[in-house]
């Protein structure tokens, strides 16, 4: 065959190479506008159809409950830990999840209790209900069915946290913990349940809520401005150290709860930024020589205490955002897929930070109520 005959069947190599480029170059630039859509119920939620309420009184409504939840054991630590789990839902054609989602469901026991419910089991027991969660894809938009499907959640909270004090808390001091889509719960919990309820408010040893924009010109109840101070309020949103545009995202995208329970743009309002590292509000930075530790407990069983990895990170709050330095050990970068990097990441910088936090705080409530007369 003459060798100007392979010219034809080069050109066609060329031009289906070119074709495979250009896709693969249109599917990354559009992928994450391919995911959002599929993700998306198409639904508007005024006529939408949840799933059935969790019924608090059975235990398959609680993701993590005590083994003797209405009588404390000897060997509990002193305080009750109320948590209120991140997204593990990723949607599709449901608003909000049920809570026998099985993937949700193993998202939490693999990722979500070892890493954010952990640090705080050595404080107390740990009461964490499953809730009817708005989707990943709610927290990825800003339109008004996403926002209504955040403020759905929330009524199964309020009655998780209800039932729970009804018949398990027995004047046990209080840990609340929400995280990320659960920290946005836990604020309105806060004003409603806990800063309303003046016998609830002298339970309470801290509140954390960790990535969640909560108001510094109106927070819910005082924040933590001094290392063991109880009663207070440590919340936080971070992102890598320099990125200050990622930062500005952020803030423009966070909801804040107005005063008719409905979500608004924090707008150009402050964040609370409480350090980790340091135990308190502040803008000083905090270098990793002071940071008690890091931990990656994903796939740990539930109840095992994870190895430190200390002075991993320097933190510092700037303009309500909380700037982390880049972790030395590689098992502390995030990893997975799509839906798994627009989660909480596999590990908790400040592990046992917030352990020794929650301690301090605890016993700093107990010491306080031992000291003050009984009342008459």
């Amino acid at each position: 065959m003459p060798e100007g005959g392979s010219h034809p069947i080069r050109w066609l190599a060329l031009l289906i190479l070119s074709l495979v480029l250009v896709l693969g170059v249109a599917t990354g630039v559009f992928f994450d506008d391919l995911m959002k859509t599929a993700l998306d119920p198409k639904t508007p939620f005024q006529t939408y159809r949840p799933p059935p309420a969790p019924d608090y009184t059975r235990l398959k409504a609680w993701a993590l409950l005590p083994g003797h939840p209405a009588s404390p054991a000897p060997a509990d630590g002193p305080a009750d830990i109320f948590f209120i789990s991140p997204t593990t839902f990723d949607g599709g054609r449901d608003w909000n999840g049920p809570i026998s989602d099985m993937r949700a469901d193993r998202v939490f026991k693999r990722v979500v209790a070892p890493n954010y419910a952990g640090p705080f089991l050595e404080v107390g027991r740990v009461f964490a209900p499953r809730y009817r969660q708005a989707s990943l894809y709610s927290l990825l938009t800003l339109r008004e069915d996403a926002r209504a499907a955040r403020a759905f959640a929330y009524g199964d909270v309020a009655r998780a946290f209800r039932t729970y004090l009804d018949r398990f808390n027995q004047g046990r001091p209080i840990v609340i913990v929400g995280v990320e889509q659960g920290g946005l719960l836990a604020e309105r919990l806060l004003v409603e349940a806990v800063a309303a309820d003046p016998k609830v408010r002298d339970r309470l040893a801290v509140a954390y809520l960790i990535e969640t924009a909560a108001p510094a010109d109106d927070p819910p109840i005082p924040p933590c401005r001094r290392r063991g101070e109880p009663g207070c309020l440590a919340a936080w949103i971070s992102v890598p150290e320099g990125q200050l545009q990622r930062a500005s995202t952020l803030l423009d995208r966070s909801l804040v709860w107005g005063p008719g329970g409905e979500l608004v743009n924090l707008a150009d309002r402050p964040a609370l930024c409480f350090n980790p590292i340091l135990g308190r509000v502040t803008d000083e930075p905090a270098p990793a020589r002071l940071a008690l530790g890091a931990a990656n407990a994903t796939g740990l069983e539930w109840g095992a205490r994870p190895g430190f990895l200390a002075r991993q990170v320097a933190a510092r709050c700037l303009d309500g955002v909380l700037y982390v330095s880049r972790p030395k050990s590689a098992s502390l970068t995030p990893q997975g897929d799509w839906a798994d990097r627009r989660r909480v990441p596999g590990f908790n910088l400040f592990y046992a930070d917030l352990e020794a936090d929650a301690e301090a705080r605890t016993a700093s409530l107990l010491a306080r109520d031992a000291a003050s007369p009984p009342a008459r």
